[in-house]
C-alpha cells in the first residue's frame, strides 16, 4: 500500500512540474485586432477600392468580430464590413455568391456554422483596403 501510495505522490508530483512548465511557456493570446495587425506587418495601406478581382485571391482569413482578408500574393486586402462584423468567427465558412469576377462592397456575405452546418447571420462588406509590401529604399 504503501508503493501505490508513494507511486501516485510521485506521479502527482511531475504532473504538478510539468503544467508548471507549460504555464510558463504560455504565451498570452493575441485579439483579432493584434492578430490583423501581425499580419500586415511590414506593409502600407493604399486607398480603398469597392470592389476586388475574385480569380486572383488565393486565401481568406476571418479575424473575429473585426475583418476578413483577401490574399492576392503581393496585396493582402482587408474588408472591415459595414454591418454584421459582431457575428465574425474564424471557425465559420464564409459563403460568397457574387455576380461575377469580382466581390464588391456591396455584396453580402452568409456565415455558416463549421460544426453544425447551420446558417449563423449575414455580413455587409464594406471597402477594400489595400496593403503591399513596403520597398526598401535603393542605396546609392
Amino acid at each position: 500500500m504503501k508503493k501505490t501510495a508513494s507511486k501516485i505522490a510521485a506521479a502527482l508530483a511531475a504532473g504538478s512540474l510539468l503544467l508548471i512548465g507549460a504555464a510558463a511557456d504560455a504565451k498570452p493570446r493575441l485579439t483579432p485586432e493584434q492578430q490583423l495587425e501581425k499580419t500586415l506587418e511590414g506593409r502600407v495601406a493604399g486607398e480603398p477600392v469597392s470592389c476586388i478581382y475574385l480569380p486572383r485571391v488565393n486565401g481568406t482569413r476571418i479575424y473575429d468580430k473585426t475583418a476578413i482578408t483577401y490574399d492576392t500574393g503581393s496585396t493582402i486586402w482587408v474588408n472591415r464590413p459595414d454591418s454584421g462584423a459582431a457575428i465574425l468567427d474564424d471557425r465559420d465558412i464564409m459563403l460568397t455568391t457574387p455576380w461575377g469576377s469580382q466581390l464588391c462592397n456591396v455584396d453580402i456575405v452568409r456565415m455558416i456554422d463549421r460544426n453544425g452546418g447551420f446558417w449563423r447571420g449575414t455580413v455587409g462588406l464594406g471597402q477594400f483596403v489595400p496593403y503591399t509590401k513596403v520597398k526598401a529604399p535603393k542605396e546609392g
